[in-house]
């Protein structure tokens, strides 16, 4: 697809002569946020999914778009311009691709066409093995506060967008999460990156530390003359990046603990369910209702990225704006699947996480520890993908160690690898049950309903964890405490 062309449309959105856009795999989280933009950019959309029930059905149908849920060849119009495909499938597994191709139809994956939306705008990517959608969540919502006209797009619903994962708030800037994987980042047109840390992850792609890293470099190496990477100093892999860049070419910022200049923490307090910091060129004390350290970094990572555009719109800060974003800091709750408070009920605090990866689990069991003192933590962790798990089985057992009950289950495998023999869940049980103990297994997670009634008690936290579907083990639960009451 020919992106000057794709930009002529852009440009005629709203005119009566832009095309209408089809999306295939529309209630995906990335694809229903992208639909979303082009419809409020004027871009007739229309397109197709499963029959199954997401949250983003109620979205689209709020905004008006029509979609079917199926898919068939006929449900492509007849005046369709443009058809933007889910990266879930092929030519070969769907027969909507294959119309769209046999028509001479434009066909891009979603990837491709937030590139080609990232061009028109003063365009940042959120970046990193950790903590992206967070970092962006918490910069739409500073952006809000400080009044900057911008769009922004998350890799999530975020509870501060009105439980979407895109906020608009003008044209000029463009904030979205970039992922990594199969360098899909590489079609993003960045002015700023935004790196929260690099490590090794995605094995079936990249199956070296070294493999990953280079991708992300490569990112880099989108940067514009004058354009800046704002990255997390406490992060080896972030630092190694960082090192790499053409200093004479891209504006470097460092934030963290570590870091040296305007974004240097000099202060971090948690406990009693806030946590508090200072940040070197911020004058007073932040504040924020979520726990653990990786979460303030993330909110670091925002600010800088707030400042830089604030001063490009605006000129410099005024005490006013200083003030609504210490406010909308304070405010912000998070998004889906990321320490997402389900409720309580008989004194239990039900929690879900999307963590999947040792060093996620690690920081966030760390935080949570910290925010919740006097809350003994259970947790129900299911791992994501046969080669991670077997990549990373050594620093998964590890990453357990602050939940005080642990109940592991078989491993969520992934579309995009098939089981071979070798680790399993319970291999990854027997590993951390070497090295303490109040660890169960229970295969299937609704199994383990009855099992954790005999072990929950009030004052406890129960958190689910993983990027598989073990959160409905904790959505069960808290309507079986709720009920009960």
């Amino acid at each position: 697809m020919n992106f000057e062309k794709l930009l002529a449309w852009t440009g005629s959105a709203g005119s009566g002569t832009a095309p209408l856009v089809y999306f295939i795999g529309i209630k995906g989280t990335g694809m229903c946020a992208l639909a979303e933009l082009l419809h409020n950019s004027g871009f007739p959309v229309t397109g197709s999914d499963r029959d199954e029930v997401f949250y983003t059905d109620g979205i689209l149908k709020e905004l008006g778009i029509p979609y079917y849920e199926s898919f068939a060849p006929e449900h492509i119009p007849a005046n369709a311009g443009l058809v933007i495909r889910s990266a879930a499938y092929t030519r070969d597994s769907n027969s909507e691709i294959a119309e769209a191709e046999k028509r001479g139809l434009p066909v891009l994956k979603y990837t491709d066409a937030l590139g080609a939306y990232s061009a028109r705008f003063d365009s940042s990517g959120i970046a990193g093995v950790h903590g992206k959608t967070t970092t962006t969540a918490i910069a739409g919502t500073l952006l809000r506060g400080v009044g900057v006209s911008a769009r922004i797009l998350a890799g999530s619903a975020v509870n501060g967008f009105g439980g979407r994962s895109t906020l608009t708030l003008g044209d000029k800037y463009f904030v979205a999460e970039t992922c990594e994987y199969r360098r899909h980042f590489l079609s993003f047109h960045p002015r700023r990156i935004v790196l929260t840390g690099v490590e090794s992850d995605h094995q079936d792609y990249y199956p070296t530390y070294e493999s990953i890293r280079d991708a992300f470099i490569e990112y880099t190496k989108l940067l514009p003359l004058g354009g800046e990477l704002i990255y997390c100093a406490d992060d080896p892999g972030a630092v190694e990046v960082a090192e790499s860049v053409n200093k004479g070419r891209v504006r470097l910022i460092p934030y963290g603990l570590n870091a040296k200049g305007d974004f240097k923490i000099v202060s971090l307090q948690a406990g009693e369910e806030r946590t508090s910091l200072r940040v070197a060129s911020f004058p007073g004390e932040l504040k924020l209702r979520l726990p653990g350290r990786h979460i303030a970094l993330d909110a670091v990572a925002a600010l800088a990225l707030t400042d830089s555009l604030v001063k490009d719109e605006y000129g410099g800060w005024t005490d006013a704006q200083r003030e609504s974003l210490r406010r909308a800091l304070e405010d912000f709750r998070g998004s889906r699947r990321r320490q997402e408070i389900i409720g309580e009920a008989g004194g239990i605090l039900f929690m879900d996480d999307y963590g999947h990866h040792p060093t996620a689990i690690r920081t966030t069991l760390e935080g949570l520890r910290e925010f919740y003192p006097r809350r003994r933590i259970v947790l129900s962790f299911m791992s994501h993908t046969y080669t991670r798990t077997a990549a990373l089985l050594d620093e998964f057992a590890a990453s357990l160690e602050k939940a005080d009950q642990v109940i592991l289950h078989k491993i969520y495998g992934s579309a995009r690898e098939a089981y071979r023999g070798g680790v399993t869940g319970r291999t990854l049980f027997e590993k951390t049950k070497a090295l303490r103990d109040g660890v169960l297994y229970v295969e299937e997670p609704p199994e383990a309903a009855e099992v954790l009634k005999g072990i929950l008690k009030p004052g406890d936290l129960f958190l689910t964890m993983g990027a598989g579907d073990n959160w409905k083990l904790g959505t069960a639960l808290y309507g079986y405490y709720r009920n009960a009451q």
